[in-house]
C-alpha cells in the first residue's frame, strides 16, 4: 500500500507545481508580462518529477504517470495487478492536485487562465495532437526504460535524466498541444475544466499509452539477448 501511496502522493506534486505553473505564469504573463513562459513551465514539470524521483523512487520507482506504468507493465517489471493500482492511485492524486489548482483559481486571481494548459484542436488538428503526443510519450518513456534497467541504466542519475527529458519534450510539445505525455495529468484537469478539454480527454489517454506500448515493444527488441 506504501508504493501506492507514493505514486499518489508523487502525482499531486507533479500536477500541483506542473499544471499549476501553467494556470498561474500564464494569468500573470496576460496580466503584466511576469509569466514564466514555455521555459518556465516546462522546468517546473520537469523539477517536479526529479525531486518526486528522489523522494519516492526508492518506494514506488516514482511513475507518477499511467503510461510510464504501462511501459514498465509491458516490459515485464511490473505485475498486472500493481499496474492497475499503480494508475488508479496516480489519477487519485492528479485530482487531489487538480483540485487545489481549482480552488485556488475559484478565489478569482486567475479566473482567465486554463487547467489543461490546451484550448482545443479545431478540425484538422486532431491528428496532429495525436501524432505529437504519441511520439514525445514514446521518447519520454523509453528514456524511463533505459535509464532505469537493472542492468544498462543510469543508476542514482535516473531521476535526473528523466526530469530533464521531460524539460526538454515540453519546451517542443507545448506549442501543440500544451504538453501532456501523462492520462493522469489530463484526466483530472479535465474533469474540473470540463467542456472542449473533457470531450478530446479520449486524445490525450490513447495517444500516450499507444506511445508508451510502442517503446516497451522498442525497449524490449533493443536489449533482448
Amino acid at each position: 500500500m506504501k508504493k501506492y501511496l507514493a505514486e499518489m502522493l508523487g502525482t499531486f506534486v507533479l500536477v500541483l507545481m506542473g499544471c499549476g505553473s501553467a494556470v498561474f505564469a500564464g494569468n500573470a504573463a496576460a496580466a503584466c508580462g511576469a509569466g514564466v513562459g514555455t521555459l518556465g513551465v516546462a522546468m517546473a514539470f520537469g523539477l517536479s518529477v526529479v525531486a518526486m524521483a528522489y523522494t519516492i523512487g526508492g518506494i514506488s520507482g516514482c511513475h507518477i504517470n499511467p503510461a510510464i506504468t504501462l511501459g514498465v507493465w509491458l516490459s515485464k517489471r511490473m505485475s498486472g495487478k500493481d499496474a492497475v493500482m499503480y494508475m488508479i492511485f496516480q489519477v487519485i492524486g492528479a485530482i487531489i492536485g487538480s483540485a487545489v489548482i481549482y480552488a485556488l483559481v475559484s478565489t478569482g486571481g486567475s479566473s482567465g487562465a486554463t487547467m489543461t494548459g490546451a484550448n482545443g484542436f479545431g478540425e484538422g488538428e486532431a491528428l496532429q495532437a495525436f501524432i505529437a503526443e504519441a511520439v514525445f510519450t514514446f521518447i519520454f518513456v523509453l528514456v524511463v526504460l533505459g535509464t532505469t534497467d537493472e542492468k544498462r541504466g543510469a543508476g542514482n542519475f535516473a531521476g535526473l535524466a528523466i526530469g530533464l527529458a521531460l524539460v526538454l519534450i515540453h519546451i517542443v510539445c507545448i506549442p501543440i498541444t500544451g504538453t501532456s505525455v501523462n492520462p493522469a495529468r489530463s484526466i483530472a484537469p479535465a474533469l474540473f475544466e470540463g467542456g472542449v478539454a473533457l470531450s478530446q480527454l479520449w486524445l490525450f489517454i490513447v495517444a500516450p499509452f499507444f506511445g508508451a506500448a510502442l517503446s516497451a515493444i522498442v525497449w524490449n527488441i533493443l536489449t533482448k539477448e
